[in-house]
C-alpha cells in the first residue's frame, strides 16, 4: 500500500494558542444614520397643502389667459389713492 508524500508545509495546530489575532488594522464600522419615520397624518397634511396650492395656482393662471385672450388689462384700470385728512 502507497503512503502519501510528505509535503513541504507544516502542519497547523488549531487547539494550541487559542484565536489568532489579526494584524490587519481596521476603522470600526461606520454608525447606523436614524431614518425620521414621518407619521401619515403629517404625510397627509403635506398633500393637501400642495393640491390646494397647485389647484389655486393653475386656476389664477387660467384666469389671467382667458383674461389677456379676451383682451382685458390690469393697465385698463387707473387706481387712485387718497388720504383721509
Amino acid at each position: 500500500m502507497a503512503s502519501p508524500l510528505k509535503s513541504g508545509k507544516q502542519s497547523v495546530d488549531l487547539a494550541s494558542s487559542g484565536p489568532r489575532v489579526s494584524r490587519i488594522r481596521r476603522d470600526p464600522p461606520p454608525a447606523v444614520k436614524q431614518l425620521e419615520v414621518r407619521s401619515h397624518r403629517e404625510n397627509e397634511r403635506s398633500d393637501v397643502v400642495v393640491g390646494v396650492i397647485v389647484f389655486a395656482l393653475a386656476i389664477f393662471v387660467i384666469i389671467i389667459a382667458f383674461g389677456s385672450y379676451s383682451g382685458w388689462s390690469l393697465r385698463q384700470y387707473k387706481v387712485e389713492l387718497t388720504t383721509a385728512e
